[in-house]
Formats: structure tokens, sequence, C-alpha cells
């Protein structure tokens, strides 16, 4: 049994989410997490909502509100959302609680400490109509190193290169399209020279990366300088040094608390277990390993910025240092990074109503259809398109008329003419290969996910799924009722040890249904726990309480593999499992979209 920490992204909490984020971050998590558990392995999953830096604080401002309410407000509808989606976090929480506050301001004395948080004197951006800072995202203009227009004030995703605002040729503002003014101002710094030739090394000792994403972290390393950790806003986490924590309009930079909280919200997981140490298992021990799990715009953050702050804090950089309060903490064993989706060949966008949240789709549609979009069609290594055709034509042929009408089938066949599952007597030659071949399915259904390809995972469980049905159609037991009814049992045995399998197969993909399959071979207990959003007291700020994402999923742990069905249990009448989607759902979704411009 290994320890492994599903490190996923923290949604910012400026707005509901779309399909297209949960389909970076969300889904993909979800269904390692969840096969790690089955397989054996004691999984960690934390994340939560990101809730600070200037696009809160201007979006607040814009609203009459406070950053907290407007905090507090989407905090609980992306609780609510994921919750419904059926991610199994362990914990998600929020980075507005005390705990994290004292675990990033631990981790930036430690940083400090070691040397590789510097002071420099540099030119922000800051509006001239509000004279408030402007975030570097939040700054665009055309590259000076490849001549991309729309490159962001951080880094240009044409070309890779990080980069300042100042250095935009013609920048404007994202919030107002007005030309920042540039001001002299002092800030701490990241010391990323110093930290270079660790994280090359450490970059070099990866293996199995998805190659987009080690060949995108490498060539970071070609201009690396230091990065800016603080910023001219009253809205986020005081720094912890004399003379700067007191000061109302110097923050940590939201990317810096932000990250952290793979590490807070594991402390925070291990306090509310009862025991505050329990987090360590996953983060000084050499043997765990961790995934951290988020869309391709993310990877600069979590393959140079994290793992230059844990080695800073560890004192394994070229200016040495000692380990910080947190003890030896491990490197990402892997930064899985998603493509974008697009939805009917357009980017997500919200203010132009060409967005479907998360929310919206689960009220008309079943999670799992969305799961197993995402699953078959997602954006795993390249741009992938959401179309309500293909939505609706892989929800009818695949999971109704496939998947679905194998499990319906079997267990009306079994309820109809036996009442129970039979005993797997006098197998013939087509029934011990079709039982040989799905159970060997399993090794390779769990490594394709193991190793995040989780598109042919998938494909290779419906294979599964597809072969049961030709068993079925080969051995046609709903005519051995009169001429062999003793076959026919044993037929139906087969089969329904075959929808088990497939069942355990796509338990990761699709648990709501995965539960639903389970009940209607006559199975009891849970076979897929679901998360549940639970109200808890912050555990350092009195009279303030929160919602997060919990889950109790031992009874999952070290289920992957063939269980045998049991001879003589019960079958009731089934119910189908998915929806068919009508043809006029495609027309008034789209007219939907169009509404909303």
């Amino acid at each position: 049994m290994s320890h492994i920490l599903s490190a996923v992204a923290w949604p910012y909490a400026n707005g509901p989410r779309h399909i297209g984020h949960v389909a970076g971050f969300g889904v993909p998590s979800d269904v390692f997490s969840r096969y790690m558990r089955m397989a054996g392995e004691d999984v960690l999953m934390v994340s939560g909502t990101d809730e600070h830096g200037t696009p809160i604080l201007v979006q607040a401002e814009g609203e009459g509100v406070d950053p907290q309410v407007l905090a507090d407000r989407y905090n609980r509808v992306i609780v609510e959302d994921l919750t419904q989606l059926g991610l199994s976090y362990d914990l998600f929480t929020r980075t507005t609680t005390g705990n994290h506050y004292k675990v990033v301001q631990e981790m930036f004395k430690a940083v400090h400490r070691n040397g590789y948080m510097i002071e420099q004197t540099t030119r922000g951006a800051i509006s001239p109509s509000t004279g408030r800072t402007l975030p570097d995202r939040y700054i665009e203009g055309t590259c000076p190193i490849c001549g991309t227009d729309g490159a962001r004030g951080d880094q240009c995703d044409a070309c890779g290169n990080q980069l300042d605002a100042i250095d935009l040729i013609n920048p404007v503002s994202r919030i107002n399209g007005e030309t920042p003014k540039f001001i002299e101002t002092e800030h701490f710094f990241l010391d990323l020279p110093a930290l270079t030739d660790a994280l090359a090394t450490w970059l070099g000792s990866r293996q199995g990366w998805r190659p987009n994403v080690l060949n995108f972290s490498l060539n970071l390393l070609d201009d690396v300088r230091p990065r800016a950790m603080s910023r001219d806003i009253d809205w986020g986490i005081p720094i912890p040094l004399e003379g700067w924590e007191n000061n109302p309009t110097k923050r940590l930079y939201v990317w810096f608390d932000a990250v952290i909280g793979y590490l807070s919200a594991s402390i925070e997981w291990a306090r509310r277990s009862g025991d505050p140490d329990a987090w360590r298992k996953w983060w000084n021990d050499p043997d765990a390993l961790s995934y951290y799990f988020m869309g391709k715009d993310n990877i600069t953050f979590h393959s140079q910025i994290w793992p230059a702050e844990l080695l800073a804090a560890n004192g394994r950089g070229a200016k040495g240092g000692e380990l910080g309060p947190f003890g030896e903490l491990q490197l990402p064993t892997e930064v899985v990074s998603s493509e974008f989706l697009t939805m009917e060949s357009a980017k997500f966008s919200s203010s132009r109503g060409h967005v479907i949240y998360v929310r919206d789709m689960l009220a008309r549609y079943q999670p799992d259809a969305l799961r197993y979009f995402i699953a078959m069609a997602g954006p795993e290594t390249a741009d992938a398109d959401f179309t309500w055709s293909e939505f609706k034509r892989r929800t009818n042929t695949e999971l109704v008329a496939g998947w679905g009408n194998l499990v319906n089938r079997t267990a009306s066949l079994l309820h109809k003419n036996v009442g129970e599952i039979p005993a797997l007597t006098d197998l013939q030659d087509v029934d011990r290969a079709a039982l040989d071949k799905s159970a060997k399915a399993f090794d390779e259904v769990g490594g394709l996910v193991r190793h995040h390809r989780q598109r042919a995972a998938i494909s290779e469980a419906m294979r599964v799924v597809g072969d049961a049905n030709a068993y079925l159609a080969e051995t046609a037991p709903w005519k051995l009722k009169n001429e062999d009814p003793e076959r026919m049992k044993t037929v139906l045995g087969v089969a329904s040890q075959l929808v088990n399998d497939a069942n355990t197969m796509l338990a990761p993909f699709l648990p709501h249904s995965a539960q639903q399959v389970h009940e209607a071979l006559g199975g009891t207990g849970t076979l897929a726990p679901m998360p549940q959003m639970n109200e808890v007291d912050d555990l350092d700020l009195p009279d303030r309480s929160y919602p997060v994402i919990q889950g109790d999923y031992t009874g999952m742990h070290d289920t992957w593999g063939r269980r045998d069905v049991v001879a003589g249990t019960a079958v009731p009448a089934p119910s189908p499992i998915f929806t068919k989607l009508d043809d006029e759902i495609v027309e008034a979704e789209l007219e939907r979209m169009k509404g909303d411009d």
C-alpha cells in the first residue's frame, strides 16, 4: 500500500464553475483517486476554493459587497456543485481559513529564513482610473519575445516564456481596457535563479509525464528570473515580517498562497481527523506519491513555482538552508495537466453567455452522462470540443444502448426467468472464454488509469461491455427457457458476472450509476461512496463556519478486480439506469445559448 496525494487545482471563487473547469481538474482527479482507493492505495484527495487576489476584490467592489461576502457566496455554490458531481474529496476547504493563513505564513518565513525570498524594487502596474494594482494576469499585450498578441503579464502561452507586465508591447488592462501606469514599489521576490539547478535536477528525474507538460516545464528553465510573491493590495494574507505585517496595502501574492493550499488542506484534514500529524504520511515520506491535477494554463505554478517554494523551504537550493517547521516536504511526483475544453468550437465565455455551468448541466442531465463525456472525449492530451449533438449521441448510443441496455437486459432476464443469480456450473468454452477475457481487462484498465490514460481506460472498459453484449447475442438465453432451462441459467449466471466485472471497471468513471447497477443485481451496501457537504467551524477563527466536502471512502478500499457474483442473490425488477435524450435537446440547448448572448 502506498500513500497517494491527489492534489486538485483550486477553483477561483468569483463565480460558478463551468464544465470546462471540471473537465480539466475535477473528473480526471476523481477517476484517478477512486481507482487508487479501489486498488488498495491510501489516498488523500484535497483542494478548496481560491479566494484571494484582485479579481475578487474588483468584482466585490462592483457589486458593493465585502470580498469575503462574495467569496462565501461562490464557495458554497462550488461546494454544492462538486459534491453533486460526485468528486470524492477527503477535504475540500478554502483559502480564507485561519489554518490556511497560519500554514502560508509559516511557509513564507521558512523560505525567507533560507534566503530565497528577497526584497526588490520593481515597477508595478496600477489602474490610472482607480489607483488599484493590476495583477499580471489582468494585463495583456504583444509578447516581446515571439510577437504573439494576447500574451499575459506573467507569461506567454504561445512561446511559454515568463514575462513581466512592463515588458509587454502595447499593454492594456483586461478589466477596463485602459493602458496601465507603472510605478516603483517594494516587493518580495522568490529567488528562482538560486533554485534553478535544483529544479532542473528534479525535472530531469521525472518519468512518465505527459510529454507536453514535461517539455513545457523544462522550457521554463531557459528564462528564469526572480518572481514577485507580494502585491500592492489589501485583500489577501499579510506578510509575516516586522515592518510588513501591519502594512494594510501589502499582501502575499494569491498564487503564492493558493499552491500552499495543498499542504494547508492536508493539515486541516489531519486536524479534523483527530490525528494532527496524519498529514505527514503524504508529505514527509519519500516513498509517498503525489499527483497534481489542473488545466494547462496552470502548469507554471505547479512545475516551477510550487516546487521552487518546496525546495526553498527544505533548504535545497544554491543558498542551502535548514528545514522549515513542516519537515522535509516532498516535491510532486507528477503534474497531470489537461488541455482546454471548448464548447461548440468556441472558448467558454461567461460574459458572452457561451458557457454551461456545472449546476445547470446537473439540473438537466445525469451527472454520470457528463462524467462519461469528459472521460471519453475530454481534453486529456489535446484540446477537445463539447457539442450538444455529440453529448446526446454518446449518451444514447454508448451509455443507454450499450451499457444501460446490457444491465437492464441481464437483470430483466434474471428477474423474470430465474429470480436470482444462478450458480456458474457446466460452463462451456464460450462461457469460459468470455469470463477469462473479462477478468484480464482489470489489469489493462487499471494500468491505464494509473498512468493517466483515462480515455483509453474507459474505452477498454466499454469494450468489456461490448463483449458482454456480444456474448448474450451469441448465446441467446431468451431462446433457452423452454429448450434448455439449465443452460439458460448458466448463461445468465455468466452474464451477471460480466456485468459485475464491467461495473467495477466503470465505477471510478461512473460512480452514481455504479451504485445503481450494483443494486440492480441484488447487491447491498455501498459500492461507490459519495462525498458529503458538511458545515464545519473554523479551527482557528471564532464564530466562523463554512461548508466543506468530506467523505468516508473506506468501503471501496481494495475492491479492484473480479468480485464473484453470489449465487442465490435475489434480483429485483430493473429500472432504466440511464435516461435517453430526445433529439430536441440539441436544438433547445443551442437556442438557450443564443438567448444568453
